[in-house]
């Protein structure tokens, strides 16, 4: 079976973000970065199938700049086969046009499965999925926390608020990965070496055309400080007034 992975290089998202100058983009000066959390369930996800079945071959794909090597070289230690960079140095936004990239790649790669994170831990976007779907032509299910792949075939459960799904479609499809599904194992020093020596493509990227644009990123606002307004029930009804007169939520 062959399986292709996308996967995105995101921010390590617990510390305090500064925006660049222009407002455009956050300042990446002393970040780490890392491989997406669900993209790494999806990763992780792939080579378990191919393990499973002792063939197989999983490629994991990533849009953007020479950085996204590092990335890619994580996903390659873990087990993936080969990696394929579709190379652009300038902040891509717009879902529909990162889905007509990677469709462009995968399209002719005769791939029996194509699996995705359930979204980018940075933007939140959840659409890229879906899109490459449609632009492959094949079933799309989202937010898989459990899958069985048989010959021909997928059997999904999604979650639901207080209730489940049980889905199946036929291959080739597009999957989205959502977290309790698995975790991604760690890079084991001879998995970092294997990775050095397995192939990575380095291609230009084609854009579909980009109709949503970023005009400005900004902080929220601070929260104010909180008050302590004393102990016990006598600080109740100054509580109660607060909660009326000042938050108004009550």
């Amino acid at each position: 079976m062959k399986i292709a992975v996308c996967i995105k290089r995101v921010p390590d998202q617990d510390v305090r973000f500064k925006i660049a100058p222009g407002a455009k983009s956050i300042d990446e000066a002393g970040l780490k970065f890392d491989l997406s959390d669900f993209d790494g369930y999806a990763a992780e996800v792939a080579i378990q199938i191919t393990e499973k079945a002792g063939a197989g071959e999983v490629t994991v794909i990533s849009l953007g700049p020479d950085a996204v090597q590092e990335t890619l070289r994580k996903a390659l230690s873990m087990g993936a086969h080969r990696a394929v960079q579709l190379k652009h140095d300038a902040a891509v936004h717009d879902g529909n046009a990162i889905a007509a990239a990677l469709a462009a790649e995968l399209k002719a790669g005769g791939y029996d499965l194509i699996l995705t994170g359930r979204m980018a831990v940075d933007t939140q976007n959840r659409s890229v999925g879906a899109q490459l779907a449609e632009k492959l032509g094949v079933a799309y299910i989202g937010a898989i926390t459990q899958l069985d792949v048989t010959t021909g075939m997928v059997k999904a459960r999604r979650e639901l608020e207080g209730a489940y799904e049980l889905v199946e479609c036929a291959l080739p499809a597009v999957l989205s990965i959502d977290e309790g599904i698995a975790r991604a194992r760690y890079p084991s020093l001879k998995g970092i070496m294997a990775a050095k020596k397995k192939p990575m493509d380095v291609k230009p990227a084609q854009l579909g055309e980009q109709r949503y644009t970023l005009d400005s990123v900004e902080l929220p606002a601070e929260r104010a400080a909180g008050r302590i307004i004393g102990e016990g029930a006598d600080a109740v009804p100054e509580l109660v007034r607060l909660l009326k007169e000042e938050a108004k939520v009550l």
